[in-house]
């Protein structure tokens, strides 16, 4: 395993548990009765979710690229 794989690894972990807040957060303001403030909450969260998969696909590359 190489230096960026352990590095995605850790991105992984992350985003995982940035799943896991959207989720909590969504599933709070639904409650409350706030599907307006869930929608935008889902909706910026979900943008770093997606930041965080590019970036484990751009260091497992990396990492390819180095054997």
């Amino acid at each position: 395993m190489g230096p960026f794989d352990e590095l995605a690894e850790e991105l992984g972990a992350l985003e995982a548990r940035v799943t896991d807040a959207i989720f909590e957060a969504v599933r709070h303001q639904m409650r409350d009765g706030d599907e307006e403030a869930a929608r935008a909450t889902e909706r910026d969260l979900a943008k770093v979710r997606r930041h965080l998969a590019r970036a484990i696909a751009v260091l497992r590359r990396a990492d390819d690229g180095e054997d």
